[in-house]
């Protein structure tokens, strides 16, 4: 098990522990940054933003489950993205609990686009915030963006993702539970396949590395009937 670097409480009261992998990703992302001529305090910023927006993201799904009188144990952050544990909930309260974390990022690209443009044209309005504008514009776009990449990339419907989860949420609308995971498997399995190309695309095309790659062998038993998420 991997261990907690540090914990706090955080908002809402929700305890939060921040893991080790946390900080081998700030390694590597820094080791990458000075090998292609980067800055280290660009790269620590990044981190910072790609954090804050992954504790928010886990926030939502908090906030979902305390709406619905659950408890929520704590959030975990850890190199790959993290999790929100509460207790125990039912289909029907899974499927806002589930929603609420990709709601949070869309509606952060949302409003972090609508302030870099204020901030923008604030700037080119006014010679006094001319500085300030040329130094906040970028990261706001930098941040809207990653919020919106955060939004997609949580929606590819492979488990754990929200977007797997919210598959088989959907599918049992409409057939029992069991052919609902069948047919959810089956989709996870051709996303699984289609992971690897879309992980060098995304490095090739932003420079992003991504530290997840969801299970063909379980999405293959899943379509298989021979197990269970």
């Amino acid at each position: 098990m991997e261990q907690t670097v540090f914990s706090f409480r955080g908002l809402f009261g929700v305890p939060v522990e921040v893991r080790q992998s946390v900080a081998i990703l700030a390694l590597m992302m820094a080791g990458f940054s000075l090998m292609r001529g980067g800055s280290l305090v660009i790269t620590a910023i990044f981190l910072c933003i790609l954090i804050a927006s992954v504790y928010l993201h886990e926030l939502g799904h908090a906030w979902g489950a305390r709406v619905q009188g659950l408890t929520v144990n704590r959030i975990v952050l850890h190199g790959g993205g993290g999790f929100c544990e509460h207790r125990r909930s039912s289909f029907k309260q899974d499927e806002l609990i589930v929603a609420m974390g990709p709601l949070v990022n869309l509606a952060l690209w949302a409003v972090l686009g609508l302030a870099q443009d204020a901030v923008y044209q604030l700037a080119i309005s006014d010679p006094a915030w001319v500085r300030f504008g040329i130094a906040i514009v970028p990261w706001l776009g930098l941040a809207a963006t990653m919020n919106l990449f955060l939004f997609f990339y949580n929606m590819v419907p492979v488990l754990p993702l929200d977007g797997g989860r919210l598959l088989q949420i959907g599918l049992r609308r409409f057939w029992p539970p069991a052919q609902a995971i069948r047919i959810a498997g089956a989709i996870g399995v051709v996303f699984c396949i289609l992971w690897f190309p879309m992980l060098i695309w995304v490095f090739l095309s932003t420079g992003w590395l991504l530290f997840f790659i969801p299970s063909l062998a379980l999405h293959l038993a899943m379509a298989r009937g021979e197990a269970h998420y």
